[in-house]
């Protein structure tokens, strides 16, 4: 017993110190060299990143009874009083632009604020203006004055690897600007249902609250992501980060600095992913592309000779996987724009021109009634969609959002865009329109 007792005291002993020698002091240098750090690197990007606050009035109703469209219907003229409040939320943003100020961010970051507040890595508090936004791939574009600012240039995303180090810079929880480091752990992401158009970058560099819409930047310090969103069970972090590649941001930037929005164009035909059997049956070797299930008729693709059970396979040279990747890259294109297909026909290889077009199935809401001026509405798969809503416009301020499906008018239920339209311009005011928004339903009464 008294020889157990020595002999772990003994390794007890040599367990110590050999721990000390080991963790006591990092050396200052290995092999000559001295030890890595990203502090060189950092000092040059952390000014280009900027936290940003905002300000959103809530207008909220006392009485809550009249929140029913059903008794707001039918006592409208009943007197209610009504308060509004105020809202703040954090984010982030990367100055991507310093002669002319342009600061990129996340659209949900500025979504509906009427004040928008940058502070600068020096301290400086500048009011931003609203260049314009997109929702569908959550970008958003606010200028601030220019004057001694810090720009990143944007990194080709397209050349990132699974594997490359990465480092992201945001504002997370108010705490002022921290730098978290990762790997990019996975690349084209798509099909979460956060964005309607998405091609994630996915990193393990912890993204929280707050860093939406800072930078992930490679070891060049290079811009190479957007910080959009993170994977959380729990509420926790669990190291499943994702960030807007920068070409596809750059796409979108292009659009909002000419517009304000983007104005998407239409290809014109519906797709589906390939399955083992599918691809068995159009003697495919493989199952990445995209199964052209329906092209619509005087569309670009239709033009450019596309046909039902084609399978595209790339896009201007760049890999199709599956139909997720199609519809985004078909997103991020402008009306005008021309694009090469390659496809597969009867196991032949094919190449087509496709010059992207309007969308005929949208209608201009003022052409309706003017209760819906600044909407687009679309007729897709017996659905009512508003494609897009303008800001500050009346159907804006009653509350309709891009997205949104119209399911009913007064009370009935509706899904032809054109029966909506007769209905609409045959009944007088007021009208009330149910829609779905996600998994809520919501209605609005237009008087």
């Amino acid at each position: 017993m008294t020889k157990l007792v020595s002999s772990y005291l003994w390794l007890l002993l040599f367990t110590l110190l050999f721990s000390s020698s080991s963790y006591a002091v990092l050396p200052s240098h290995v092999d000559g060299k001295p030890l890595p750090t990203l502090a060189p690197m950092l000092e040059n990007v952390i000014p280009a990143v900027v936290n940003i606050s905002t300000k959103t009035r809530v207008q909220i109703r006392e009485n809550h009874f009249f929140d029913d469209p059903f008794f707001d219907f039918f006592f409208k003229d009943f007197p209610t009083r009504s308060r509004k409040r105020e809202e703040n939320s954090l984010g982030s943003g990367v100055i991507i632009d310093a002669h002319k100020g342009y600061v990129i961010t996340n659209h949900h970051v500025i979504e509906n604020a009427h004040e928008i507040n940058v502070t600068l890595k020096d301290g400086r508090k500048v009011q931003a203006n609203l260049i314009g936004a997109d929702p569908e791939t959550d970008i958003a574009l606010i200028q601030i004055p220019t004057n001694n600012l810090t720009a990143l240039d944007l990194a080709d995303s397209d050349r990132l690897q699974v594997g490359d180090f990465v480092v992201a810079i945001g504002n997370p929880f108010g705490l002022g600007q921290t730098v978290t480091s990762g790997i990019v752990s996975a690349l084209g992401r798509s099909g979460l249902g956060i964005e309607g158009y998405e091609n994630f970058i996915q990193t393990d560099a912890s993204i929280n609250p707050g860093n939406s819409g800072g930078a992930l930047v490679n070891l060049r310090g290079e811009l190479v992501g957007i910080n959009t969103a993170i994977l959380a069970r729990g509420g926790g972090n669990i190291g499943i980060g994702f960030a807007i590649p920068t070409n596809m941001a750059a796409k979108i930037i292009k659009h909002l600095m000419t517009h304000g929005k983007v104005k998407r164009g239409v290809l014109g035909i519906q797709v589906q992913d390939l399955t083992t059997d599918l691809a068995t049956a159009f003697s495919l070797q493989t199952t990445q592309g995209a199964l052209v299930i329906d092209v619509e008729k005087d569309s670009a693709a239709d033009k450019a000779g596309l046909q039902p059970s084609d399978v595209i396979i790339a896009i201007d040279k760049k890999r199709v996987n599956n139909s997720d990747e199609l519809r985004t890259h078909i997103g991020l294109l402008a009306v005008g724009d021309k694009i090469k297909l390659d496809f597969m026909r009867d196991g032949r290889l094919r190449h087509v021109i496709a010059t992207i077009t309007t969308d005929n199935n949208i209608i201009n809401g003022n052409r309706i009634t003017p209760h819906l001026n600044g909407t687009k509405l679309s007729d897709n798969n017996n659905q009512i969609i508003i494609i897009e809503v303008e800001r500050g416009s009346s159907a804006w301020k009653a509350g309709l959002r891009a997205n949104d499906v119209i399911t009913h008018l007064n009370r009935r239920p509706i899904n032809q865009l054109k029966d909506f339209v007769a209905r609409i311009q045959h009944y007088s005011p007021p009208y009330l329109i149910k829609i779905q928004r996600g998994n809520n339903t919501l209605s609005f009464l237009f008087q």
